[in-house]
Order: structure tokens, then C-alpha cells, then sequence
């Protein structure tokens, strides 16, 4: 890890004092998903509500350029010059990526599933479609309790599917079950989404600072 990538954590918790005593699986998380980056492995993420939103934001986050510039591929930057303007255009438009997927996009495939099988699933059915060995599973749950984040937990824990939970500061079937829970420190629900938010932040910029 690059000394500008730990620098980030470190302003964090310069930012978030209260946020010290879960610096270190903070910090956990990042090594996973590093890894599973160096190792061209994807992150899938699932939650509810606001976890949702959540889950959306970081594929966005994620996905394109979030703080610094990501050059593309050099090969693939090499073949758009073969395409006139509209190669030149993409040469110019496309950001460097790391590959995320939100479980909670998929609106028919969820509608459908929850109609005919189980809606407790959907983020299970989801994951078994598109996770492989190595991927991260990403659960983001206020209480750590939500039955669809579990249920996909356990199914990645099936699938070789490394997994990481944002919760709540109590104790849960999540902390109980994944390799890593960051617990953000309160117990009120829009008080919890309020420190998920720069927690996330900081491990994406970290990525980004890492990989870019």
C-alpha cells in the first residue's frame, strides 16, 4: 500500500474521531478488496432502503473517476484511434474502472424472483449469477440483521466469495458471519447511514489512490 492510500484512512479519523476504535477493519476491508482488485476480481454490493442508495453510490464511486484522473487501458486507447471521431471522443470521455456491481439494480430479475421464489433471496439469486471465487461481497445493513443480506452472505461464503459488512455498532448475524464488519459506532438508523457514508468514501478514494 502506497503511503498517499493510508494517508486517506488517517484523514478519516482526523475527520471522524469517533471512528478510531474501527480504524483497523476499516483498514481490514481495504486489504481485501485490494486484493481481490490486484487478483481482477469485482465487488458486489446489496442493501436496503438507504443501504441501497448506498450500494448505488459506491458502484458510482467505484466505476469512474471519483477524486483523481484514471487513464484507460493502454491497448484499448491504442485501438479507438482506428474509429475517427467517435474512437477520439471515447479516448477522451472513458475513465479508468474498477468493477462493481449494486445487487439492487436488477428490478426484473428481482420483481420476478420475489413473485415466483422467494423474496427474501433476490440478493442471493443475484450473487449466484454473476459472483465467482474471489469476488467481494459487499452487505450494507443498519442492524446487521436484514435476512437477504444474510442469506447472500451465506451464500458467498459458499462460492469462495470473500465478505465484508457495514452495520450498526450491536452485534449481529452479519458481524457473526462475515470476515469483516466495520460497526459504525451508533445505534439509530440515519445515525448509522451517517458515518457509512465517509467510511465508503474513504475506501474507494483509497482504491483509487492505489490503482490510479
Amino acid at each position: 500500500m502506497k503511503d498517499t492510500t493510508y494517508n486517506i484512512l488517517e484523514y478519516l479519523i482526523e475527520r471522524y474521531p469517533n471512528l478510531k476504535d474501527i480504524k483497523q477493519d476499516i483498514l481490514n476491508a481495504y486489504i481485501l478488496l485490494e486484493d481481490a482488485y490486484k487478483n481482477n476480481k469485482k465487488v458486489l454490493i446489496c442493501g436496503n432502503g438507504g443501504s441501497a442508495a448506498d450500494s448505488e453510490h459506491i458502484v458510482g464511486e467505484l466505476m469512474k473517476k471519483f477524486k483523481k484522473p484514471r487513464p484507460i487501458d493502454p491497448h484499448i486507447y491504442d485501438e479507438l484511434s482506428k474509429y475517427g471521431s467517435e474512437g477520439l471522443k471515447l479516448q477522451n470521455t472513458l475513465d479508468g474502472t474498477l468493477r462493481a456491481i449494486s445487487l439492487t439494480s436488477h428490478i426484473a430479475l428481482s420483481t420476478a424472483f420475489s413473485n415466483d421464489k422467494e423474496p427474501k433471496g433476490v440478493f442471493a439469486q443475484s450473487l449466484y449469477g454473476l459472483g465467482e471465487s474471489g469476488d467481494i461481497l459487499i452487505t450494507i445493513s443498519t442492524s446487521g440483521n436484514s435476512e437477504n443480506c444474510v442469506l447472500a452472505s451465506i451464500l458467498a461464503k459458499a462460492m469462495n466469495i470473500k465478505t465484508i459488512a457495514l452495520t450498526g455498532e450491536a452485534n449481529s448475524k452479519l458481524s457473526s458471519l462475515c470476515d469483516i464488519t466495520i460497526k459504525a459506532p451508533e445505534t439509530e438508523v440515519y445515525k448509522v447511514q451517517e458515518l457509512h457514508l465517509p467510511i465508503y468514501h474513504a475506501l474507494c478514494a483509497m482504491l483509487e489512490e492505489e490503482f490510479f
